[in-house]
């Protein structure tokens, strides 16, 4: 919103002239005179009735009458509200007289001990001299006269009503009106008493009742320094906004509180630290953590190896101790303590940690070294290398929720209620809100940063590869793809992915009744955008995903916040949809999967890409292992045989069905013509009446015997007729159990294969 021209400004001009009075301390006369008179200066005595009682205090009553005469009257009770400004007025001499000061120089304190933190506690000291109208008269003769803003410290009192007596209401509710106006379309509700207390304390500090007197300046101070008391404070961000929207000052800065003093270091190792922070291109995040660690470096040096006292001054020698004491190294360690404070730690660092620590130091003498700080003595790469066996440890390990939890969380997001709705820094978000953050969730497999950053317009329909318009709901319902606008992320630049339809509703409805929002600083591109996830004029944290809806979802849906794999967490949702979209029925290919998720290479893929154990097992089954190395034939046993003691005589009593015959050997599984049958004599084919007569017993018992395959049968069983044949030209001259050749028998070999194969099935 553009600001109006200066000349377009109203100017406040103070109503009463201060330096038209006589300030000086009070006479000896004076005092005494305000000592006689004592509680006579109050109402009873009015100085309309007895004008003799106040000459003595001229000098102190003109301001007085003159604050009197510029206060704004409310339209009904004028009379009443004269008689308390009146007593009032009385009320000040008296204490002008038991302080024996002039009101134009009390202190603060003392405004605020007459004026009391609560009407109940101004009225007590006067048993029964005063009416309970007469403290917000005192209160604007102080604040006229004498200055006294210090308003956050006399308690709760109507802050508005002092503005309209000082300065009028037209103006004052003018100034509320478009500071409630500019909220109220950021989604601001339930919140005008408060909004309108607290700007009306600043216009009352800032002795003005113009918004475009307000200054960052006096916003600062007032944020900094608590200004506005407990109860307000947390208005004065919201207000700083919407001054911004009008053109009257800055936006707020964001909070940076600057990192602190590193103590317990060499000078010469702070300093190149210090100026490495200010030169690096790294992000502010990395470079905070950055310089946290390498500051714990500096006071490991003084601690170990005091005689290098700066970058310049470490050798390889010192890389290895470097490396060996992150290796050993304890939460807690070399950390910076203020007084009073206890340290922490005991527990050894994780894994990850110490690779962070070894990267980060890597990097800080790599950049020394390459800018020409310092000279170049070792190669920070392989002095400083993470050693094998802290890398094995920190491999990336997406977490994968279990299936049955996840559609339990699903279910709860799909059927989020107002009663569920998580409160977010003490306020709480509308549902459509929630809702859609919760899906974006649920089903975008996105990074938190990603969801929260995602910008209005994100959604968009298509329907046979041509975009629908926004108002076209012809053919939403079923056919359309909805498509989502993913800005730019951690490791590429924006991309476009398809995602479920629920999804996109969810983000429409939300856009739908979403307040008009003021573009807001994506640091991520530098760019003012449009958050689609934003609310009073804030975006959505991307924490809130964690802290609010996590815990949300979990509560109703009867699931705890952490499983085996540690605790819920919002990336945790990221590897489970890509789990499940690379195991699904028709799975995504590693080259889709990556393209879906955003990632820069397939190798980053893969680690999300987790076979589940269902998955796993199908795969194991169909390859069919122990099938490949073992087949089951049928076994038919005779029993009259057995029982008749038939066998013990040397009748056969088993015979093993090859599918085109019989064979009674006995140690069949030994035969080397068991895949390829040379029909020695222990063979009956199965069309002659012996096998008939076989098969016709009512005594026969059927049998599954599993027979270890060579690697030659299972050439044959895998690679088809080329191996058979060649198996067959092998056993051409092998004895069979009955004593010939194959070649002997001039009868040709029956494949085996089939009839195990069958039985191996069944």
């Amino acid at each position: 919103m553009t600001a109006p021209a200066a000349s377009e400004l109203q100017t406040w001009h103070w109503p009463i002239s201060l330096e038209h009075y006589d300030r000086r301390e009070l006479s000896r006369l004076e005092r005494l005179h305000l000592g006689e008179l004592g509680m006579d200066l109050l109402r009873r005595h009015g100085y309309r009735n007895d004008p003799g009682l106040w000459k003595p205090v001229s000098r102190l009553l003109r301001p007085l009458e003159a604050a009197h005469a510029v206060l704004r009257w409310q339209p009904s009770g004028v009379r009443r509200q004269q008689r308390f400004a009146i007593d009032a007025m009385g009320l000040v001499l008296v204490r002008s007289g038991q302080l024996g000061q002039a009101f134009w120089h009390w202190t603060a304190s003392d405004w605020t001990d007459l004026i009391g933190t609560s009407t109940a506690e101004f009225l007590r000291p006067w048993d029964g001299w005063l009416d309970n109208g007469v403290r917000p008269y005192v209160l604007a003769y102080g604040y006229l006269l004498a200055g006294f803003t210090a308003l956050q410290a006399i308690g709760r009192f109507h802050r508005p009503a002092l503005a309209w007596r000082v300065f009028g209401r037209e103006p004052v509710g003018e100034a509320i009106g478009q500071i409630q106006k500019i909220l109220a379309g950021w989604g601001y509700r339930g919140t005008e008493e408060r909004l309108a207390a607290a700007t009306c304390q600043l216009l009352l500090i800032n002795r003005s009742p113009f918004l475009h007197d307000l200054t960052d300046d006096l916003l600062g101070r007032a944020r900094r320094d608590q200004m506005l008391g407990e109860r307000l404070d947390g208005a004065v961000h919201g207000i700083h906004r919407a001054l911004a929207e009008l053109g009257h000052t800055a936006p707020p800065p964001a909070p940076a509180p600057g990192p602190a003093e590193i103590t317990g270091a060499p000078v010469a190792w702070t300093a190149l630290l210090e100026r490495w922070y200010a030169t690096s291109p790294l992000s502010p995040k990395t470079r905070v953590n950055a310089r946290t660690v390498l500051a714990k470096t500096g006071r490991w040096l003084a601690a170990e190896h005091p005689e290098v006292t700066g970058p310049a001054d470490w050798t390889r020698q010192t890389c290895a101790s470097w490396v060996a004491a992150v290796d050993r190294m304890n939460v807690g360690d070399y950390v910076q303590r203020t007084p009073g404070t206890a340290g922490h730690g005991g527990d050894p660092l994780k894994p990850k940690s110490k690779a962070g620590y070894l990267r980060t130091t890597r990097a800080f003498f790599r950049d020394c070294q390459e800018w020409e700080w310092i000279p170049r003595r070792f190669d920070p790469g392989a002095a400083l290398a993470t050693p094998r066996s802290i890398k094995a440890l920190t491999g990336p390990d997406p977490r994968v929720i279990a299936d049955e939890m996840w559609a339990k969380l699903l279910w709860a997001g799909l059927n989020l209620d107002p009663q569920d709705l998580p409160a977010a820094g003490g306020r709480t978000y509308p549902l459509e809100l929630v809702r859609a953050v919760t899906l974006t969730w649920l089903f975008s497999g996105q990074r938190s940063d990603e969801i929260t950053r995602l910008r209005v317009g994100c959604v968009r329909w298509q329907h046979d590869g041509n975009d629908i318009r926004a108002n076209d709901t012809s053919v939403l319902a079923r056919d359309a793809v909805c498509l989502l606008d993913v800005p730019t992320h951690k490791t590429g630049s924006a991309f476009t992915k398809p995602v479920d339809p629920l999804l996109g509703q969810a983000i429409e409805t939300w856009q739908k009744i979403r307040p008009s929002q003021p573009p807001m600083l994506d640091r991520k591109t530098s760019e003012h955008v449009d958050f689609v996830f934003a609310f009073r004029a804030r975006r959505v944290n991307k924490h809130y995903i964690n802290e609010g809806i996590i815990p949300v979802l979990c509560r109703k849906a009867g699931v705890p916040t952490a499983d085996v794999r540690g605790a819920i967490t919002s990336h945790r949702a990221r590897s489970t949809i890509a789990s499940q979209l690379y195991n699904a029925k028709e799975p995504m290919t590693l080259f889709e999967l990556q393209a879906w998720l955003g990632h820069a290479s397939p190798e980053t893929t893969q680690h999300y890409a987790k076979i589940t154990p269902n998955t796993l097992t199908r795969a194991y089954r169909d390859a069919g292992y122990f099938e490949r190395n073992v087949r089951t034939i049928e076994v038919l046993l005779d029993r009259d045989a057995v029982a008749s003691g038939a066998a013990a005589n040397g009748e056969p009593w088993q015979y093993y069905d090859l599918g085109h015959g019989f064979c009674s050997y006995t140690f069949f599984e030994q035969c080397p013509h068991r895949m390829a049958c040379a029909k020695c004599d222990f063979y009956t084919p199965k069309d002659s009446s012996r096998a008939l007569l076989l098969e016709a017993k009512d005594n026969l018992q059927r049998m599954l015997t599993s027979i270890a395959l060579t690697d030659d049968e299972r050439a044959a069983v895998d690679d088809g007729q080329t191996a058979l044949d060649q198996l067959l030209t092998r056993l051409t001259g092998i004895p069979t159990p009955s004593g010939p050749a194959p070649r002997q028998l001039g009868i040709p070999a029956t494949p085996t294969l089939l009839p195990i194969l069958d039985a191996g099935h069944r």
